[in-house]
């Protein structure tokens, strides 16, 4: 068996989300320095995974996460419960009316287009997440006495502050005791890490997480800036990629990390802000399995997309405990996120499998 996971039954959760949620503030086609009014969505790189999960594959999923007890707090937490994820552990901190203490993040983020790229700009200093300290949570009651069968974390709630990765690694800790499978996403922004130590910083933090981790996901700059690994045959602006290359810097980190079972990685080359080839790659038990190639893929907000493609391998792996099923689940999702806008997926599981099967984008009457 390639991953040993809790029986359902146990469990109230088959996932748990540790990770900050903001307010997205979307321009739609136009730019962060021109708006004169945004569409709001909610966003995180961990409650997206666990968003997916629940909205498109159907699982039971909650997060761990603190918001500021004040409207924009209240706005962020309906967008979850329409979501569907469970809100039981948020830690509400006090608001103190002008935000010193805690407050709610806020992500801006425009699109892209052409050859005009994606933008985001993140308004998250001193967020009531970022305030996380080990202690905050009883993971034992949560992991034992609730009952979870997978914990997902990742590298943007590790670098908010000095107290968060101190977090993290309790959690996982934690999770390893009671036999809850553990994934992680490097995701490693530059602009989190710049002001606390840059990339050398990112990478002692990542490297002690990575040795408690059972699935490990991230793209060629997460591996290489947040574990040191060298993927030679990529280029600076990720316009062509080598799977070859992938698989010899997968190889390079199951052999450092053992205790990895399933690490996978998305394959994107940048062709414009709206047109990417779009690929994964999922190692497992020794072996490499390839999801479908989908050349040119056309894409309305990439934001996201990383994050389905998470959610659609950890159910794959979860249903079936077939990698290469996991894999293609994953990329599927991923690509079908991106045809809509906002950070989570719009997408159902019919839909998923519908692509999967090579079926085409006629219209549905």
């Amino acid at each position: 068996m390639l991953l040993e996971l809790r029986d359902p039954i146990e469990c109230e959760f088959d996932l748990l989300a540790l990770g900050e949620i903001m307010l997205r503030l979307d321009p739609g086609a136009g730019r962060i320095r021109c708006a004169r009014e945004f569409t709001v969505w909610e966003g995180g790189g961990e409650y997206n995974v666990a968003r997916g999960l629940r909205r498109c594959f159907g699982l039971k999923t909650a997060v761990c996460t603190a918001l500021a007890d004040n409207e924009v707090g209240r706005l962020i937490e309906d967008f979850i419960l329409q979501g569907g994820v469970d809100t039981k552990f948020i830690r509400w901190v006090p608001y103190d009316g002008v935000g010193r203490q805690a407050r709610n993040g806020l992500n801006f983020t425009e699109r892209g287009f052409g050859v005009r790229g994606a933008v985001g700009v993140s308004d998250r200093g001193h967020t009531a997440a970022s305030q996380l300290r080990p202690g905050d949570f009883d993971w034992d009651r949560i992991f034992a006495r609730t009952g979870v069968r997978w914990l997902h974390t990742g590298g943007i709630f590790a670098a908010l502050s000095e107290t968060t990765p101190l977090l993290v690694l309790e959690a996982v800790r934690k999770a390893k005791e009671h036999g809850v499978a553990v994934s992680y996403d490097l995701n490693y922004r530059p602009s989190l890490w710049k002001s606390i130590g840059g990339q050398d910083r990112a990478r002692e933090i990542n490297r002690e997480i990575a040795r408690h981790i059972d699935v490990m996901i991230g793209n060629e700059e997460d591996f290489m800036a947040c574990l040191g690994f060298q993927v030679e045959g990529v280029d600076e602006n990720l316009t062509a990629l080598d799977p070859t290359a992938f698989k010899k810097m997968i190889t390079q980190a199951v052999r450092e990390y053992p205790n990895f079972k399933v690490v996978a990685t998305t394959l994107r080359a940048v062709k414009s802000a709206n047109r990417n080839d779009w690929g994964a790659i999922c190692w497992a038990g020794g072996q490499f399995y390839d999801a479908t190639s989908r050349p040119n893929l056309e894409i309305f907000d990439r934001v996201g997309g990383g994050d389905s493609f998470a959610s659609g391998l950890i159910y794959g792996l979860m249903a079936f405990e077939d990698p290469q099923k996991a894999v293609e689940y994953g990329a599927a999702h991923g690509a079908l996120a991106m045809t809509t806008p906002g950070d989570t997926s719009m997408a159902t599981l019919r839909e998923v499998e519908n692509l999967i099967r090579g079926k085409g984008a006629r219209v549905q009457r």
